[in-house]
């Protein structure tokens, strides 16, 4: 694998997220995210499912990535020395060492 890893978040990002329905429901796929993701996995890049649910969800979000995206990812809550890209319907990017968002918006 080459790049480094690229996180992705599960609910709100790579599946379709309303609200919470218990440890095993995961959303229907985010068409476009699962398209990248799948084009990521067939360049050989390393991505990880990247969520804040408990363990208990780890069976359904396993099976989840076995019909949607035709293999299991790993899944962590911990961010990564190794992490180069990371996808979230929550996240705001800074620049580094200034605090400054990257888009300009303050």
């Amino acid at each position: 694998m080459s790049g480094g890893i690229i996180g992705v978040d599960l609910d709100g990002t790579l599946a379709h997220y309303d609200r919470w329905r218990g440890p095993n429901h995961i959303g229907a796929p985010v068409r476009r995210m699962r398209v990248r993701v799948v084009e990521w996995l067939a360049e050989g890049r390393d991505v990880r499912i990247f969520t804040a649910r408990g363990e208990d969800s780890h069976p359904a979000i396993r099976a989840w990535c076995l019909k949607h995206l035709h293999r299991e990812l790993p899944i962590t809550n911990v961010k990564d020395r190794g992490f180069v890209e990371f996808w979230d319907d929550r996240a705001i990017q800074v620049v580094p060492n200034t605090g400054r968002r990257a888009d300009g918006a303050e």
